[in-house]
C-alpha cells in the first residue's frame, strides 16, 4: 500500500495596533474553535505558530486557551514553532535583531508551554539566503517556506515531497516546502479533493512528505470561513477523513519528520516569497503584464510546464513603491543603530525597537497593511518610545542636526532632533517637512499616506469579480460603500508639509482635493538647496529654489526661500518665507503652502479642527471648507492628548479637506482617512519680493 506523511500546520498572527475587538473576534471565530475541534481528535498530530503578540494577549485575556495548548503539547498532539516575536520580515531587519526576536519568542514558548521549539515560521515567507546563518545562530533547526521558492530553484513537483538542507557560511538549516495544492484546497474545497491529492502523491516507500501550512485566520476569520469551517463542519469532516485513512495517511510533526526521514539533499533557494506577495510587490502596470502573460500560458496549456520561470517582484521593492514605507523602515534602522551604540543595549529599548519591526504596515497586497493608520501608528510610537529612552540616557545632548541620506534614495535629508520635537526635512522633495514627531506623546503627525494606483483599482472599478483570485481574495474584491469609485484619486507628488504651490486660475478646493488642479510652478516635488546653521541650543535650515512659473506657456523666473528655525525646549518652530521675482515685470501670483496633519481618525468626535475666531458647522478632521482672512488654525486630538496649531503672519484664505485613500482590506474595498490637508493661500502682485512667517506649535493638552 502506498503511504504518505503529512503535516498540518497553521500560523496565527495579529499585528500590534490591531484593535482589541479584532483579537477577540479572531479568538472567537478561529483560534478557539480550531483547537476545540482538534482536541476531539487526539490521534491527529498538528503544528501551530503564534506570533508573540498572541501568547501575550491570550495569557491576559484567555488563559484557558493557553492551558489547552499546554495540555496538547504535553500529550504530544501539538507541535509549536518559533519565529520573530513581532512577526518581522527578517531579511530587512539587522541580523542582531533577527536573532534577538527569534530567541525572545522561543523563550516565551518555553516559559508558557515547557517545550523548546525546534523550527520556525518565516514571516510572509520572505526568504533571502543570508537568513540561513541568522536562523542557525538563533538555534533554529528548520524553517518552512512556500514550494514556490523551490520551483524557482528549478525543482519539479515530484522533488517537493520532502525537505532539504541549505547553508550560509557553513551554518546549516533544514527547509520544508509548503504544498501549494493543499494551501488552496484547505479549507476552501471539498475534503475529498485534499484526500485524493494525498493519495495521488503517496509512495510505496512511505518517505514522501506533504506540508499543509497557511494562515490560521483562514479557518474562521477570513470572509465567510467561520460558517464554512465550523457551522457547516468542514474541519470536523477533514479530521474524520484523516482518521479514516490512517492506514496510509500518517499525520506527524515537522520535528519528528526531521528525526525519521533523511533530507532530499542540499539546496540554495532564490530570493522569494509566496506567489501572490511577489505579484503585489510589482508596480501596477507590470502586474497587469504578468497576469496577461500567465493567462496566455494557460490558454496555450504551457503554464504548468513553464511556471518555474514566471515570477513577480522582490519584497523589498515595497520600499521603492511606497516612500512612506521606506521612510518608516529607515527610521527603524536609525533607531536600531542608535540602540546598539551601548553595549549591551537597553532591553527596554530593544523591546520597543522589535515592536517597531512588526511587518504588517511596511507593505500592501490585498489586505490593508500600509494603508491602515492604526497599524502604522504603533510602529512609529514604539520607535519614538525607543528614541525617548535613548534621549534620556544621553542627557545634555541639546539639539542634534544631521545632513544624511536618511531614506537611501541618493539625496540628503536634514534631520533636526531634540528631546521634544523631531523635524525631518527633505530638500530634494520640494523642501518639505516629511516627519514631525512630538516626543512626549511618541507621535508622528506626518505619518500619512499619499494616494497611488494599485493593481486592483482598475479591475474593481470595472466590476471585476476576482474569479481568478484565491477564495479569500475574491471576497476582498467587494466595495464597502456605494459610489466608492468617485473617491478614487491619485497623487502626482508625495503629500507632506510646507510644500509650495503656485495655483492656476481654475483651481478650486474640490480640484485641489482630487489633485486635478492647475499647478503653474515647478516647486512642489522639485529639489531645493539647503544650508544648515546650528548650535547646541538652536538650529536653522534655509532652503532655496530658483524655479519658474508658467503663464501663457512662458516661464517666468521665481525664487522661493524658506527657513526653518527651532530652539531647544521650544514646542514651536518657525518657517520664514521669502518669494523673489527674478525678472523685471511684476507677476500675479496665487501662492499656497500645503500643510498636513495626520491624526488617524477623520470621523472621531474627540479629534477636530479649530479655526481662531470661527464657529465651524463641521469640525471633523474629514470635513472640508473654505474660510477667508484666517490668522490661526489647528487640530486637536483629545484621545492622544495632543494639539497642533498654525499661526500666519499675514491672514490667508484657508482651504481644508481630507486625504482619503481607497484600498483593499480583509472586509473589502474601503475608504480610509489619512490626513487633514490645509492650504492657506494668498493672491498678490509680486513686484520684487513677498515675505511671511508661519509658526507651528505641537504640545500636549496637559502641558502648562
Amino acid at each position: 500500500m502506498n503511504t504518505i506523511t503529512t503535516v498540518f500546520a497553521v500560523h496565527n498572527h495579529q499585528p500590534i495596533g490591531n484593535f482589541d475587538s479584532v483579537f477577540e473576534e479572531a479568538f472567537a471565530h478561529s483560534y478557539r474553535p480550531f483547537l476545540e475541534v482538534l482536541s476531539h481528535h487526539p490521534s491527529l498530530k498538528f503544528t501551530q505558530h503564534y506570533s508573540g503578540t498572541l501568547p501575550e494577549w491570550l495569557r491576559r485575556r484567555q488563559p484557558e486557551h493557553i492551558e489547552r495548548m499546554r495540555d496538547m503539547v504535553q500529550t504530544g498532539q501539538l507541535e509549536l514553532l518559533t519565529g520573530a516575536y513581532y512577526e518581522a520580515v527578517l531579511a530587512v531587519i539587522p541580523p542582531a535583531d533577527r536573532i534577538g526576536q527569534i530567541r525572545a519568542l522561543t523563550a516565551c514558548i518555553e516559559k508558557l508551554f515547557h517545550v523548546r521549539p525546534r523550527g520556525m515560521w518565516l514571516a510572509e515567507r520572505v526568504w533571502e539566503q543570508p537568513l540561513a546563518a541568522s536562523l542557525a545562530d538563533a538555534g533554529v533547526e528548520f524553517v518552512v517556506v512556500d514550494d514556490t521558492h523551490f520551483r524557482h530553484a528549478g525543482l519539479r513537483s515530484d522533488q517537493l515531497l520532502g525537505y532539504y538542507v541549505t547553508e550560509e557560511q557553513g551554518r546549516t538549516v533544514r527547509i520544508f516546502p509548503i504544498d501549494k495544492t493543499l494551501r488552496y484546497t484547505v479549507p476552501f474545497r471539498p475534503v475529498a479533493e485534499s484526500i485524493a491529492y494525498l493519495r495521488s502523491v503517496a509512495s510505496s516507500d512511505g518517505r514522501r512528505i506533504v506540508l499543509n501550512a497557511d494562515d490560521g485566520e483562514k479557518f474562521g476569520v477570513w470572509p465567510k470561513t467561520h460558517a464554512h469551517v465550523y457551522e457547516h463542519g468542514w474541519l470536523e469532516e477533514f479530521c474524520r477523513a484523516l482518521e479514516a485513512e490512517q492506514s496510509w495517511i500518517r499525520t506527524s510533526h515537522l520535528g519528528a519528520v526531521l528525526d525519521e526521514i533523511p533530507p532530499q539533499g542540499l539546496i540554495y533557494l532564490p530570493t522569494a516569497s509566496y506567489a501572490e506577495m511577489m505579484k503585489w510587490a510589482l508596480p501596477p502596470g507590470s502586474l497587469h503584464h504578468l497576469e496577461h502573460f500567465e493567462g496566455r500560458l494557460k490558454e496555450l496549456d504551457l503554464h504548468e510546464q513553464y511556471a518555474m520561470f514566471v515570477r513577480g517582484g522582490f519584497w523589498r521593492n515595497f520600499f521603492a513603491r511606497y516612500p512612506e514605507a521606506n521612510h518608516m523602515h529607515k527610521k527603524m534602522l536609525r533607531v536600531a543603530a542608535r540602540a546598539r551604540r551601548t553595549d549591551p543595549p537597553d532591553p527596554a529599548v530593544l523591546e520597543h525597537l522589535w515592536a517597531g519591526q512588526c511587518n504588517d504596515p511596511y507593505w500592501h497586497g490585498v489586505f490593508g497593511g500600509l494603508y491602515l493608520p492604526n497599524l502604522r501608528f504603533p510602529v512609529y510610537r514604539h520607535l519614538l518610545q525607543a528614541e525617548r529612552a535613548l534621549d534620556s540616557a544621553e542627557k545634555g545632548m541639546g539639539i542634534r542636526v544631521e545632513q544624511t541620506d536618511f531614506d537611501c534614495d541618493g539625496t540628503p535629508e536634514v534631520l533636526v532632533e531634540s528631546d521634544l520635537l523631531n523635524l525631518y526635512l527633505s530638500p530634494s522633495d520640494g523642501g518639505s517637512l516629511v516627519e514631525l514627531d512630538h516626543k512626549p506623546t511618541a507621535f508622528n503627525l506626518l505619518d500619512i499616506l499619499s494616494r497611488r494606483e494599485e493593481g486592483y483599482h482598475g479591475r474593481l472599478m470595472a466590476g471585476h469579480d476576482g474569479a481568478h483570485e484565491p477564495p479569500a481574495f475574491r471576497e476582498a474584491l467587494q466595495a464597502k460603500e456605494e459610489g466608492l469609485r468617485h473617491h478614487l484619486h491619485f497623487d502626482w507628488y508625495r503629500h507632506a508639509s510646507f510644500l509650495d504651490h503656485i495655483l492656476g486660475p481654475a483651481a478650486t478646493l474640490e480640484a485641489f482635493r482630487q489633485c486635478r488642479y492647475p499647478e503653474l510652478g515647478d516647486f512642489v516635488n522639485q529639489p531645493y538647496s539647503a544650508a544648515v546653521r546650528s548650535t547646541a541650543r538652536e538650529v536653522s535650515v534655509s532652503m532655496r529654489r530658483i524655479g519658474a512659473i508658467w503663464q501663457g506657456g512662458t516661464p517666468h523666473r521665481l525664487t522661493i526661500e524658506k527657513t526653518f528655525r527651532y530652539a531647544q525646549g521650544d514646542d514651536r518652530f518657525r518657517v520664514a518665507y521669502r518669494i523673489v521675482n527674478g525678472e523685471t515685470p511684476p507677476v500675479d501670483l496665487w501662492f499656497g503652502i500645503e500643510l498636513q496633519v495626520g491624526l488617524m481618525a477623520g470621523d472621531a468626535h474627540d479629534r477636530f479642527v479649530e479655526i481662531e475666531g470661527r464657529t465651524l458647522s463641521d469640525t471633523r478632521l474629514c470635513s472640508s471648507g473654505v474660510e477667508e482672512s484666517v490668522e490661526a488654525f489647528g487640530c486637536v486630538d483629545e484621545w492622544l492628548g495632543l494639539e497642533t496649531r498654525f499661526r500666519l503672519s499675514i491672514p490667508a484664505t484657508l482651504w481644508r479637506c481630507p486625504i482619503e485613500t481607497v484600498s483593499l482590506s480583509e472586509g473589502g474595498l474601503e475608504r480610509l482617512y489619512q490626513s487633514t490637508m490645509f492650504l492657506p493661500h494668498w493672491r498678490f502682485r509680486l513686484d520684487r519680493e513677498f515675505t511671511l512667517e508661519i509658526v507651528q506649535s505641537v504640545r500636549g493638552l496637559n502641558d502648562g
